[in-house]
């Protein structure tokens, strides 16, 4: 292996015909190249999607009431019925899993009638009645002030948060929100607060049209008594929300003498459930890109074994010379799986550095555009991990590639092999 010989004699052979050595290694170069530029796409769609859970706490569900459709304890079937703070409670007392259980309350709609004025300026926005750990929920940035706290949960202070579209409309550009006032169905509220949505998509600029204040406050302000909307329910990291689904549910079904078998009664969404699912796909994206490129692969050894088979039989008589000196069956064995391991692993080295290089490239586009940009695709990269599997595939494949040729060379006698013309 470490013989000058050895290797002048290898690079003699693949220069004696270089158009048929180059068509022969593009094989390998380009299975190994598909390889990585799929995985590397994965990634990156991976990457992307997952950006949009960034700052969301994917461990969670979300469940709200809805009309039951079963009779159950002589109450009729298509009954109404709503959440209340002791459920609350309840959920916390029976579940020690559930990190954060948070209810909401909502009032009106951006695209509803107008619900928050501030001096002559007037529009409609979301309002939100939320607990402090919501921010550990929910995927936002305090860029001024802070969030909605404890205190102000005690207190039923009137405050708010509000988001940078809030902003927009109600304020000038080089006007200071917080510590201003604003009327929210006429009840004044001090800004506290403003938050970016970390969001991307078509739902970002929707999801800074936001106001939140206070639970309590909610509750208060606008007469909802111990009412809740909503909750969003979170788990420990420990433990599944998934796994919890269930319990949560029949405490819930019942406090309000719901059927046991009313799967309509309570809607749910399951954040976590959703979260495994795109992971899953996207392990099976990874197992496409894994067979396709190695199907690629394995034709750029066919063909490199093929290539090597047509030089053995250029070189029977060279190889009968040879055996007629002495030369060793594990000489000629040696010396052609030299030349096949050579070809494939500076083809395959080619394709990947290649690879490496477009890779490159398109993360430098992606970095040089704004950061809110509404792209599904983030850091597309292969781990080094991968480019080591990619060499042991490259060496294993000369090995089989140069292995057929190699024993056909053996198996000519010297002197069958000197008769040949």
């Amino acid at each position: 292996m470490f013989k000058k010989d050895n290797w002048e004699e290898i690079l003699q052979a693949l220069t004696a015909n270089p158009f048929r050595t180059i068509l022969t290694a593009f094989g390998v170069f380009w299975g190994i190249f598909i390889l990585v530029i799929l995985l590397a796409a994965g990634n990156g769609l991976e990457n992307g999607i997952k950006k949009g859970f960034d700052g969301i706490a994917t461990n969670t569900m979300f469940m709200w009431s809805q009309t039951t459709s079963k009779a159950y304890k002589g109450l009729p079937k298509t009954r109404r019925y709503d959440f209340r703070n002791s459920d609350v409670a309840a959920l916390k007392a029976a579940l020690p899993d559930l990190l954060y259980v948070s209810p909401r309350n909502q009032l009106g709609d951006f695209n509803g009638t107008n619900n928050v004025v501030r001096g002559t300026k007037t529009s409609a926005f979301t309002i939100y009645g939320d607990y402090p750990e919501l921010i550990k929920q929910q995927p936002m940035d305090i860029i001024k002030g802070r969030f909605v706290n404890q205190q102000d949960i005690t207190e039923k202070r009137k405050v708010c948060v509000i988001g940078k579209g809030v902003i927009s409309e109600l304020y000038g550009k080089e006007e200071e929100a917080v510590g201003t006032y604003i009327k929210i169905n006429s009840i004044n509220f001090m800004v506290v607060g403003v938050y970016k949505s970390k969001q991307q998509g078509g739902n970002a600029e929707q999801e800074q049209k936001n106001i939140f204040i206070p639970f309590t406050t909610f509750q208060q302000a606008f007469n909802y008594g111990d009412k809740v909307g909503w909750m969003a329910l979170t788990a420990k990291d420990e433990t599944s929300i998934t796994d919890l689904k269930p319990k949560i549910l029949e405490i819930i079904k019942a406090l309000h003498s719901i059927n046991p078998t009313d799967d309509r009664a309570v809607g749910n969404f399951d954040l976590y459930e959703q979260f495994n699912k795109v992971q899953s796909l996207f392990n099976i994206l990874k197992i496409i890109a894994y067979f396709v490129g190695t199907l690629v692969l394995i034709s750029g050894v066919i063909g490199i074994s093929n290539i090597m088979l047509i030089v053995v039989k250029e070189r029977t008589k060279e190889i009968g010379i040879r055996r007629a000196l002495g030369a060793t069956p594990s000489a000629i064995r040696g010396q052609i799986l030299s030349e096949s391991i050579f070809l494939t692993i500076i083809s395959g080295m080619l394709g990947i550095a290649v690879a490496t290089g477009i890779i490159a490239i398109l993360n430098m586009a992606l970095d040089s555009m704004p950061p809110d940009s509404n792209t599904m695709f983030a850091n597309p990269s292969v781990d080094l991990g991968v480019v080591f599997v990619a060499l042991l595939i490259l060496v294993g494949s000369g090995l089989l590639a140069g292995f057929i040729p190699a024993q056909t060379a053996i198996n000519v006698k010297p002197v069958d092999a000197l008769r040949t013309e």
